[in-house]
């Protein structure tokens, strides 16, 4: 009842001055929404790279020749290392319990021409387990096979950026020239996006590594092994199994370090958590601040509020109230001002995040968490900034009160 009773006191005095209310309560409303919605975009953001990682392919493991820098977000060979074969990437699937398929990959970018049409994109030779290892597959058409890989055979299966750039009609059958040298398209791959380092996977065109290697590039070693370990459980023995074989077949002494780098989906992932983890914290760090200044708003009213009060705490002390019951209604004047800022800011904020979400690009994912954990650190504000002027308006001595004017 006591605590009915002053929420009613507490409602009558902030209504009696709507405007200073509304500003002062306006401060929480847009800390709180704020704070909602950077999270909900980070988790967005967080989520939508995992996803892009985790499409990478399931269980795998990069390998790449020389060594391997990351800059900018993005990894780059730094080294000419010319021992990477696709004999390699046979050895691995073929000698390890722990791998289950390898793919080989030599790419570049050359110019396609097809007509008067034309294209820089980057062209990928590989082998047909390219499409379980990498989670590749073909919307139209068909991938090569293991026959015209063997055979060196000038056949292509292109992305959809590929085919927007160059075809109006289907480009299935059709002739195209890349670095003039001419290939069959058989087959459309399906549309992927932007992968996890920032590349259109849809401008790429594939096509036998053979025909890389011997047509176009002549050379006789890949970039890259493309590995599938059996299982997430054993990523780590097949990534001892492949360093082993590796260093074996390139004849590496004990105490030389690898010519050949290895990046896993596992540290991938994590990488990639760390990095949005510590984005969305940034986000809702800077939007926790305006929260603060909704506090330092609570804070002027409450003063600006006692000091117009002062008769009143005055006759309500000579009429019996104690200190604490002046410090509990000042205080509940002031969980009311944040708990109506927090609730207005959880609605708005949840608004706001879908809004995002619908209008523009940006992936946004609501937590459950951030709500809870923004509405309650409104109210611990609230409580905080309204400990003061409370405080010192349960130390007015009556007397004094009801004499001023």
């Amino acid at each position: 009842m006591k605590l009915l009773n002053g929420t009613a006191i507490a409602l009558k005095a902030l209504g009696a001055h709507k405007m200073r209310t509304l500003l002062a309560t306006l401060g929480i409303v847009i800390g709180v929404s704020a704070v909602i919605l950077m999270v909900s975009i980070g988790r967005g953001a967080e989520e939508s790279v995992m996803k892009k990682i985790q499409g990478l392919g399931q269980n795998l493991i990069i390998v790449t020749a020389g060594k391997v820098r990351v800059i900018a977000g993005r990894p780059h060979q730094i080294d000419n290392v010319t021992t990477l074969t696709v004999r390699d990437a046979e050895a691995l699937s073929q000698e390890s319990p722990y791998i289950t398929r390898a793919a080989s990959s030599q790419n570049i970018r050359y110019s396609v021409k097809y007509g008067e049409a034309s294209a820089y994109t980057l062209i990928a030779g590989t082998t047909p387990d390219f499409t379980s290892v990498r989670n590749f597959h073909t919307a139209s058409g068909r991938f090569f096979t293991d026959d015209e890989v063997k055979g060196a055979v000038r056949v292509a299966v292109v992305g959809k950026t590929v085919v927007n750039n160059l075809f109006t009609g289907t480009p299935l059958g059709e002739l195209i020239r890349v670095n003039n040298v001419p290939f069959e398209v058989i087959g459309v791959l399906e549309e992927k996006g932007i992968n996890a380092i920032g590349q259109d996977d849809d401008d790429q065109i594939l096509i036998p590594v053979t025909t890389m290697m011997r047509r176009l590039m002549n050379v006789t070693y890949v970039n890259n092994i493309y590995v599938e370990a059996k299982e997430s459980s054993s990523m780590e023995k097949a990534l001892d199994d492949l360093t082993v074989i590796l260093r074996e077949r390139h004849h590496i002494k004990a105490d030389a370090e690898d010519d050949f780098s290895i990046q896993n989906q596992t540290d991938i992932l994590r990488a990639g958590r760390e990095t949005e983890e510590t984005f969305t914290m940034l986000l809702g760090g800077i939007a926790a601040v305006s929260l603060l200044v909704g506090g330092v708003g609570i804070l002027a009213v409450m003063l600006i509020s006692a000091k117009e009060r002062i008769k009143e705490i005055g006759l309500r002390r000579a009429l019996g109230a104690r200190k604490m019951d002046v410090l509990h209604q000042f205080l509940t004047e002031a969980l009311v001002l944040s708990f109506a800022g927090g609730a207005a800011g959880v609605a708005l904020g949840i608004l706001a995040s879908f809004i995002v979400g619908v209008t523009t690009e940006l992936p946004t994912r609501l937590s459950t968490v951030s709500i809870v954990t923004a509405f309650a650190f409104a109210s611990v504000i609230g409580l905080f900034f309204g400990i003061y002027p409370a405080k010192k308006a349960a130390e007015l001595d009556p007397i004094h009160a009801l004499r001023s004017e």
